[in-house]
């Protein structure tokens, strides 16, 4: 019976902790939501604090060609390659941007040839950078081989300096020739209330067993 009532305890308390992460994960796609329809902002004029992910920012520039990075990924749109490219900003920094999805098959060469060369503006969502690798590939940065948006290794490869807080998942309109941009995928999988009803529900099933284990003794 006390093995049964010590099994409660601890299902009530895992039940409880899910509740927090359901108050949690709801105040994170809340905060997410508002971020992502918010009117695009330059990044110099938010605080750092403002600096979340999926906030949509706005910068204007001119892209480094030959500092273009193709990332082995997948999208919506198959197996490919996300294309990074630093942008040197108006105000005199560099900005990582994520110009969008290139098809198996892209080479680097191509890439860095259909890069605009002249003044752009660029609008599109605060992203975090993804040092190291998959859990599958780490990044091989000697070799040339990326498997994951990690922007001070990438940055550091091409001889340039960018601000790591600042990579921006470019949502330009489709344009032939280039990299496909707005495939950010923005959704938060929210389960917790469905794991704490049932945390709660075997925490009732062990303190029935308790009960009926203690009138049979």
């Amino acid at each position: 019976m006390l093995a049964l009532l010590a099994l409660a305890a601890v299902f009530v308390a895992l039940g409880v902790w899910q509740v927090q992460r359901l108050a949690w994960k709801t105040r994170l796609i809340a905060q997410t939501d508002r971020a992502v329809h918010a009117a695009p902002v330059d990044p110099a004029a938010l605080p750092p604090g403002e600096l979340m992910p999926y906030r949509r920012l706005a910068v204007t520039g001119h892209f480094l060609p030959q500092a273009t990075t193709l990332v082995t990924g997948t999208s919506e749109l198959g197996t490919g390659y996300w294309e990074l490219v630093p942008l040197a900003n108006d105000r005199g920094g560099t900005v990582m941007i994520n110009r969008g999805f290139l098809p198996q098959g892209s080479t680097i060469a191509a890439a860095r040839a259909a890069v605009p060369a002249g003044p752009v503006h660029i609008e599109g969502l605060l992203r975090p950078t993804e040092p190291g690798g998959t859990w599958l590939r780490a990044n091989q940065p000697a070799r040339d081989r990326w498997y994951s948006r990690d922007v001070a290794a990438i940055a550091a490869r091409r001889g340039v300096v960018v601000d790591p807080r600042l990579f921006i998942d470019s949502w330009q309109a489709p344009v032939p020739g280039q990299p496909v941009g707005g495939l950010t995928i923005v959704a938060f999988p929210n389960s917790h209330l469905g794991y704490a009803l049932t945390w709660f529900a075997m925490a009732l099933m062990a303190l029935g067993g308790a009960v009926v284990t203690g009138r049979r003794q």
